[in-house]
């Protein structure tokens, strides 16, 4: 676990930085499309450092926001809240994560917060409605486990950048095919190199923002699951959990292809077909639940 910890703040890292690199490549190439001359790259490099800043230190405040989440009072939801601070005492953790809901009738959650000291845990009140007590323990375990490994630093931070990139190429897109265009001086000024670098970043930033969010390994679910029967001792009340949001058949409306891969289990429910299971296939963001379940009862 402590390796999977590690190795979670070190993708973080690559992960910044790479988005930088990216980031400011794109911005140089808009600058000198649109006449902005030598200063395109001192531009393109603050534009990129301070959207990187803003993604990683307000990642969980933009997720909440796009989710249209709720703070969840004790007054309101008081069987959630006893059993958060009955799991904070066997999770080790020093800091109790704030909680949240959104209401919408699919049953789901996810955990975000660029550490444990700034976490927050989401429900939705699907969620709340059909699960009991034991089942709501395990899943708020699981969400506690990404948190204690620091998956929701990873699994935020690319959400927000994912996004913002493809904001940013869509606009840029736009931008161009309207009227966009360089003079023969600034073509002479630019870097060729840097411009080409930068336009196949502006046509490839969707695609790779899709392939950072598949890096993040379907294998942090499994590791979250285990985490969680270890927190609890009651592997059952998780399986019956999963085998419940597996069943529903409801879409989550306010999910959304950047946040999709922070939930326990898939908002958009990809995982079916006219009313039929798919298997997992390589560009799932989740592990099938059936396979989840099978990991979870090999560990009794």
């Amino acid at each position: 676990m402590y390796e999977d910890i590690r190795n979670n703040k070190i993708k973080t890292g690559l992960i910044v930085s790479l988005f930088i690199v990216v980031i400011a490549l794109i911005i140089y190439y808009i600058c000198m499309a649109f006449d902005l001359g030598v200063m395109s790259i001192i531009i393109a490099m603050i534009f990129s450092i301070g959207s990187a800043w803003a993604s990683y230190y307000y990642s969980d405040k933009i997720v909440l926001s796009i989710n249209k989440a709720h703070p969840a009072s004790p007054e309101q939801y008081e069987k959630l809240n006893n059993i958060l601070d009955g799991l904070m005492v066997s999770s080790g953790l020093s800091d109790r994560p704030k909680l949240y809901v959104v209401d919408d009738p699919q049953p789901n959650a996810f955990a975000t917060g660029r550490n444990p000291q700034n976490a927050v845990i989401c429900v939705t009140t699907g969620l709340l409605d059909i699960m009991d007590y034991y089942e709501l323990e395990g899943v708020i375990a699981h969400e506690l486990s990404h948190i204690k490994n620091y998956d929701i630093r990873l699994s935020a931070v690319v959400s927000v950048m994912v996004g913002f990139m493809v904001i940013l190429t869509d606009w840029v897109s736009r931008a161009l095919f309207w009227g966009g265009s360089r003079d023969s001086d600034n073509d002479r000024n630019a870097n060729p190199i840097l411009m080409l670098i930068g336009l196949i970043c502006l046509i490839l930033a969707p695609i790779f923002g899709k392939l950072m969010q598949l890096a993040l390994s379907r294998r942090r679910e499994f590791l979250a699951d285990a985490s969680a029967v270890e927190l609890t001792r009651n592997p059952d009340g998780l399986i019956s959990a999963l085998q419940k949001l597996d069943a529903d058949t409801h879409t989550l409306k306010t999910a959304n292809n950047s946040t999709a891969h922070m939930y326990i289990s898939d908002p958009f429910k990809s995982n079916l077909k006219d009313g039929k299971k798919k298997k997992t296939s390589l560009l799932s963001t989740h592990p099938s639940i059936d396979d989840r379940i099978e990991a979870i009862r090999n560990l009794k």
